[in-house]
């Protein structure tokens, strides 16, 4: 037993390592939290920067309902829901099959036709026609897809499948009889998106989906643009395959679904193998955060769809008005009836004028020329050329995205800069100075030095 002369002294130091510990922690608390003002004023300086967000298409603000059913999986009720010895991991495999469910009601379909994936684009890699591949080796899709499923299409091209790209009208919507000519017996997919991301037209789902299982063909439609903003049901449409993407419903990131009917079952090959998560079609640990929120923003979707229809075909129609009566030789592609409104995509409304100069005049609004995945190109849209666009007019248009937290306001102002900046910069332009003497520069032919 020690004696207490050296208790004392022991205890002593100890204290002054103790001291020292909470003097050092208190130190770092101080430190992160005047990192954490520093960051949080930069953030202020930036948001009084930050341009108004115009650009839809490419993703939306997640909405705060959604966030507020996320938190509480995110902090508290953390188990894997694979786990099934515990409550942890029970809470969470609930939450997991109420978001299924969830997903399921909105496109009418069985939640166990719902499988969880990262996002639309992995939904597109899950190709039923590999599954088919040693019967049929034909797959049909449009010029217009989005970039992932054409680049999924090259890749089964590679592997032997022949693939045709049917054109499309000159309002971008596809020809069905051409379709119909175009299926033969050894096809076993048609691709065809619901909703262009690009120019808004809405192709004949439902009449694309009868004919396919008229002929025995499986139909997958990219509905990442549609779903949430129109009415959809996969029976009613026949739909077999459909992919979803959670962030262009005001959901989370890095997650999405893709509908797999199951009556006539359509069987698809697996992307990743391990546990056999999600019926043996994809597996590895559902994230629960993600797909709450997912489910969320689907039901909200759901509950407020008619009403978000209606206005953001109020403010669309708005924005298109001001524009033409204010901007000459404005040109709006697509089908003007078929379409989704809060997808607008103006060409000639620069006129002689490239789009990347718009929108470096636009600084303080958030727009785009085309599809977020290709915008670090400087080619034309290819969805433009696909519908007949002539490069300069590929070449002069803006795509316009509204949504749910888009205000009258908001559109206001983005046609008051558009028009003041088309202006200046047409004033800087001699090729709109000849335009206006009545020169016809396509007549033109110009000297290379």
């Amino acid at each position: 037993m020690m004696n207490g002369t050296l208790s004392r002294k022991l205890l002593g130091s100890m204290c002054g390592i103790s001291s020292r510990r909470l003097s050092f922690a208190q130190s770092a608390v101080n430190a992160v939290q005047k990192q954490k003002e520093l960051i949080k004023s930069r953030e202020l300086e930036k948001d009084e920067l930050r341009p108004l967000y115009m650009d839809f298409q490419a993703t939306t603000p997640m909405d705060p309902r959604v966030l507020d059913a996320m938190l509480p999986y995110q902090v508290n009720y953390y188990g894997n829901p694979h786990s099934r010895t515990h409550a942890y991991g029970w809470e969470s495999e609930t939450a997991m099959e109420k978001a299924r469910k969830q997903v399921a009601d909105l496109i009418g379909a069985d939640p166990r036709e719902t499988v969880f994936t990262s996002g639309a684009t992995e939904s597109q890699q899950y190709c039923v026609a590999r599954f088919y591949k040693a019967k049929k080796t034909h797959i049909i899709t449009t010029q217009t897809e989005h970039k992932c499923v054409l680049d999924s299409c090259r890749i089964l091209e590679a592997e032997g499948f022949e693939v045709t790209y049917l054109p499309v009208k000159n309002n971008g919507l596809i020809d069905l009889k051409q379709l119909q000519e175009t299926i033969r017996p050894d096809t076993s997919l048609v691709s065809i998106m619901t909703v262009n991301n690009e120019i808004g037209v809405k192709q004949p789902i439902k009449e694309i989906g009868h004919l396919c299982r008229s002929k025995n063909v499986f139909f997958h439609t990219d509905a990442a643009q549609a779903v949430g903003k129109i009415p959809i049901n996969v029976n009613d449409w026949k739909v077999d395959l459909m992919s979803i993407s959670g962030h262009k419903i005001s959901g989370p990131k890095g997650v999405g679904a893709l509908y797999v009917r199951r009556r006539p079952r359509v069987r698809i090959e697996p992307l990743q193998n391990g546990g056999g998560q999600e019926r043996g079609l994809r597996s590895g640990t559902v994230p629960t955060p993600l797909v709450v929120g997912l489910g969320a923003a689907c039901e909200i979707a759901q509950q407020e769809l008619e009403y978000d229809h209606k206005c953001v075909t109020v403010l669309a129609n708005r924005l298109v008005q001001k524009i033409v009566s204010e901007i000459p030789d404005v040109v709006k592609n697509g089908d003007p009836d078929q379409r989704y409104p809060g997808k607008i995509r103006l060409s000639n409304c620069l006129f002689f004028l490239k789009w990347e100069s718009l929108l470096m005049a636009l600084k303080d609004v958030a727009l785009s020329s085309g599809s977020a995945c290709t915008s670090a190109s400087l080619e034309p849209s290819y969805v433009l050329r696909a519908i007949g666009a002539d490069e300069d007019l590929a070449h002069s248009s803006i795509r316009f995205g509204i949504g749910r937290f888009t205000t009258e306001e908001d559109v206001d102002y983005t046609v008051e800069k558009c028009i003041q900046q088309v202006k200046r910069l047409r004033e800087m332009s001699p090729l709109w100075e000849m335009v206006q003497e009545g020169i016809d520069l396509k007549s033109i032919k110009w000297t290379q030095h």
